[in-house]
């Protein structure tokens, strides 16, 4: 599939097992831009990921609940029309339920824009959800969602609208697909994973299964 594609095979992506393990492919498109990128690694914080520069970190607050605040660190850069942001934000005093953190980001999320899908994530053996966005300015988004180990995880691409950009998609792709936590833990129990596993069983590899609802496994 062309990388020039890759917004409506989201919309499509209920057929899909997974779209960050499915869209790998698509970083292979972009040589060019993939040359300049490089992996920062934060083992304070237990993840590495990659920018195509050196990222801007701010100490912020970010809101896990109405009218709730928590410390946060923000990294970022901008290249071209899109924007890249890993948000870090710290749950532990907060005795919030990782549904409750997932569906205020959702809904901070979509102010202003339109969900177009939400389904499963999964990251190895952590889990979370995925959601694809667009703006009411025209802009769209690739955000991943994770609450693990007492923080709350959000990387988010944004492509602006009314820019141009020649291939912003195959960045996009490689941004999400270089998050990897570095502890090798899981926010699930072992018998969370076997019941995703067997929801899952009729995929090839049931462990690529990233939810029990995740589509790929429901639609069969």
């Amino acid at each position: 599939m062309h990388p020039t594609l890759v917004w409506n095979f989201l919309e499509g992506a209920t057929k899909m097992r997974s779209i960050p393990f499915i869209l790998a492919a698509f970083v292979a498109s972009g040589p060019a831009a993939a040359q300049s990128w490089e992996e920062y690694s934060y083992p304070d914080y237990a993840f590495s990921v990659a920018f195509p520069a050196n990222p801007q970190v701010e100490t912020t607050t970010y809101q896990v609940a109405e009218g709730r605040s928590v410390p946060a660190h923000v990294y970022s850069v901008r290249q071209g029309n899109v924007v890249f942001k890993m948000t870090v934000a710290e749950l532990e005093g907060t005795n919030l339920e990782e549904s409750a953190v997932i569906d205020h980001a959702i809904k901070t999320l979509s102010q202003g824009a339109t969900v177009r899908v939400n389904i499963p994530a999964r990251i190895y053996r952590v889990y979370g959800r995925q959601l694809t966005l667009e703006g009411a300015d025209g802009s769209r988004s690739m955000v991943q969602l994770f609450d693990y180990k007492q923080r709350f995880y959000q990387i988010e691409a944004k492509a602006l609208a009314g820019e141009n950009d020649s291939n912003p998609q195959s960045d996009v792709v490689r941004f999400h697909q270089s998050l990897t936590f570095t502890d090798g833990g899981s926010n699930r129990s072992e018998e969370a994973i076997r019941a995703i596993s067997e929801v899952c069983r009729r995929l090839a590899n049931p462990a690529f299964g990233a939810g029990l609802d995740d589509p790929a496994c429901t639609s069969r």
